[in-house]
């Protein structure tokens, strides 16, 4: 038998054993992720957009003030970005991962966010696509509007909903939980002055 016969397999094993390790880094990885939790991250958890909103509202009835270092937005653009997630989940989003990211780490980090009731993410880390965050105005007037437009739209539509960006296909219940979870991950980082 010659040498480079028997080093075919052998080079199948060590190409997939190396394929593992990167799998295997890539996963521990993106527990780290997972589990993040920044200072001053108050733990929020809403089952219901109606439960979020009750925060939002009781947020934007007093003197709210970011909780450093959980968040470099401000309220105005914490409330548009929220927005233009149940935005885009009713009109499509600018941008999305691939469907082989959707169905497979996308899906399990939906998945594992479920089972928590908590999502982790990145708080200044935009919609891929999406309009820029207006940072000139402290004012949220307009974008607290847009918010409860875009929850009100969502709670009324009866029709298909668009995949999401990195999770995919949600029932209209799954994305109200992904909704709700997010905002409760960005609510997490601000608290009322006093």
């Amino acid at each position: 038998m010659s040498s480079s016969t028997s080093d075919t397999p052998r080079r199948a094993f060590l190409k997939s054993g190396t394929g593992l390790t990167v799998v295997g880094v890539s996963a521990v990885a993106g527990v780290g992720y997972l589990l993040h939790r920044p200072g001053n991250d108050r733990q929020l958890v809403f089952g219901t957009l109606t439960d979020a909103m009750k925060e939002v509202e009781r947020l934007a009835g007093a003197a709210v003030k970011p909780l450093v270092p959980a968040t470099a937005w401000n309220w105005s653009q914490t409330l548009e970005h929220c927005a233009q997630s149940i935005e885009f989940s009713l009109q499509g989003f600018p941008s999305s991962k691939s469907a082989l990211f959707q169905n497979t780490l996308g899906a399990a980090a939906f998945n594992v966010f479920a089972m928590r009731g908590r999502m982790s993410h990145n708080l200044t880390e935009p919609i891929p696509g999406a309009p820029e965050l207006d940072a000139s105005t402290s004012d949220a007037t307009v974008a607290l509007a847009r918010l409860r437009n875009a929850v009100h739209n969502f709670a009324t539509h009866a029709g298909p909903l668009h995949p999401h960006f990195a999770y995919g296909a949600l029932s209209h219940a799954q994305y109200e939980k992904a909704h709700a979870m997010h905002l409760a991950n960005h609510l997490s980082a601000f608290d009322v002055q006093g």
